[in-house]
């Protein structure tokens, strides 16, 4: 965004950074929840103090031009942007960056680059947004590597083609989301797919890890708005074949979503577009029992309605972002590009009535002139865009401010939100620290939602990322205990690995190694992301 600037050690761009005003009252509310908490602000150090080590290797002259050895260059590729990685920043942790970041302009230079790391053993690390926070994009690679290159597709950002008939185009991978929607809206079309990072990623990094919208239900994956992908593997070019579906054998673009960079790296995709929306409508409604706010919106996710927003924040998370002390809270929402939406959301608030829900604000219609009273969906979604800049702020004030997410099925739901909130209570008397944990849903299904938790806690300037380290292993046991998954759209990393490998199942193992043996047989791409050579 011209006149920004990225934080090498936070999100986003500093402009944007919790500050003044903002920042006491942040403060305040914390001290008012946690009163015992400490404070104390503290700041990264300049990237010209930090200790980075030289770069061990130098590019070949034809690659030269691509390549970046800048100091807040190599600082800013070395870590994503979860709580660990930020706290490690603010302390000036940042130990094993990369020798270097390349930034191809082709396609044709991310080949030189894989031929040149291949022949020479050096790590790659595909880079899209660099918004992973699960140490995606982390060349944690110890000393088995002579070096590492972070492969930044940033320059590969164009949409290249549009098949309006179709609704259709072919995009580069290194798009960010606001520039792929600029490029869009001249056709009227757009992707539809907003997560929270959608400023900061870009499809590629969607694709490569699996990536979940905004919206609650039906198109809310990346899987389901891919046409066909294009990827660079050290083995060839795969170039699959635009169809609507196939039944021809497994399908070649399953094989690369989510394969986070370890089989190939993703240069351009032919995505599905969708109308732009001209039809809203919305209301939140709100439950003085939690356990019947999650049977209404079983119902709805059951009924066929297809919101496209139902996200049930539990009496916590209502409190905290929504300032609505309850049974909980449902923010509602349909969208459509050809019809009015009002009838689905009134049978949606029926369905609510049902099971106790009241709407003490109106609902919105699919009008959208004039002005209407600010809601508490309003007030939960601003607080959302402003949570990864607060968790930034929190962090450097000692706090321990982290989330995690899962999915499970209906029935497994109760027993499993009952044995988080118990590991991850006991985890934090274990390390000493005082806090709460909230939980919502971002998405829904048929036959299960997608919790989404928040921890919130006291924490000891020099050891929060310990505390933390400590909770999120006693709460990511406890997920596949209660029949969960370790991670509903964030990825696997290098930080889900533990539970990654307990989770899938041993064959797959198995096949994804001797792919990633076909494919990459010098095991140079994301080195310790989903797989390990076989011992």
């Amino acid at each position: 965004m011209a006149g920004k600037h990225r934080s090498w050690w936070g999100w986003g761009h500093v402009e944007d950074a919790v500050t003044g005003a903002e920042a006491t009252a942040l403060a305040d509310r914390v001290r008012t929840l946690l009163p015992d908490a400490d404070l104390t602000a503290h700041v990264a150090p300049p990237v010209a103090d930090l200790a980075l080590r030289a770069p061990r290797v130098d590019p070949p002259a034809s690659l030269a031009r691509l390549c970046s050895t800048d100091l807040a260059d190599r600082a800013a590729h070395t870590h994503g942007k979860a709580f660990r990685d930020v706290v490690r920043n603010l302390r000036g942790d940042v130990h094993d960056p990369p020798d270097l970041v390349v930034r191809p302009m082709t396609e044709q230079d991310v080949v030189d680059v894989l031929d040149w790391c291949a022949g020479r053993g050096i790590a790659v690390i595909p880079y899209g947004g660099g918004s992973s926070v699960v140490g995606g994009v982390e060349p944690r690679i110890d000393d088995a590597y002579p070096a590492a290159v972070s492969l930044d597709l940033g320059r590969l950002d164009r949409v290249l083609e549009v098949d309006p008939t179709s609704r259709a185009a072919r995009i580069q991978a290194g798009v960010f989301g606001p520039a792929l929607e600029d490029q869009l809206r001249r056709y009227d079309l757009t992707l539809r797919h907003f997560p929270q990072s959608f400023e900061f990623s870009t499809l590629g990094g969607w694709l490569a890890t699996r990536a979940g919208g905004h919206y609650a239900t039906v198109l809310t994956h990346i899987d389901d708005l891919v046409e066909s992908m294009r990827v660079v593997t050290p083995a060839g070019i795969s170039q699959s074949r635009r169809l609507p579906g196939s039944g021809a054998g497994p399908s070649p673009d399953r094989l690369f979503l989510g394969s986070e960079g370890v089989l190939g790296v993703i240069t351009e995709a032919w995505m599905r577009l969708q109308d732009r929306p001209r039809w809203r409508a919305g209301a939140s409604v709100h439950f003085t029992d939690y356990d019947r706010a999650v049977a209404a919106t079983r119902a709805i996710a059951q009924s066929g309605l297809y919101p496209s927003n139902c996200r049930l924040l539990d009496p916590v998370e209502a409190l905290l972002n929504a300032g609505v002390a309850s049974g909980g809270v449902l923010v509602l929402g349909f969208e459509s590009a050809d019809h009015p939406v009002t009838p689905w959301l009134d049978r949606a608030v029926e369905l609510c009535r049902d099971h106790g829900g009241a709407l003490p604000e109106p609902s919105r219609g699919d009008d959208p002139s004039g002005p209407r009273q600010r809601t508490a969906a309003d007030a939960w979604r601003s607080a959302f865009l402003r949570m990864p800049y607060q968790r930034d702020a929190l962090a450097a004030r000692s706090m321990i401010v982290e989330t995690f997410e899962t999915a499970c099925t209906w029935d497994r739901f109760p027993a499993l939100r009952a044995a988080v909130l118990d590991a991850a209570g006991e985890a934090l008397r274990a390390v000493a620290a005082t806090g709460v944990v909230t939980c919502r849903f971002t998405h829904v299904y048929p036959d299960g939602p997608a919790p989404y938790f928040g921890v919130y806690a006291t924490g000891r300037w020099g050891a929060t990322l310990a505390q933390w380290d400590q909770i999120k292993h006693a709460v990511s046991d406890a997920l596949l205990a209660a029949g969960g998954t370790i991670t509903h759209h964030h990825a696997v990393g290098r930080d889900h690995r533990p539970w990654y490998d307990r989770q899938r199942p041993d064959p797959v193992a198995l096949a994804l190694r001797a792919t990633k043996s076909a494919l990459d047989p010098s095991w140079i791409l994301n080195p310790g992301v989903l797989v390990d050579p076989a011992s």
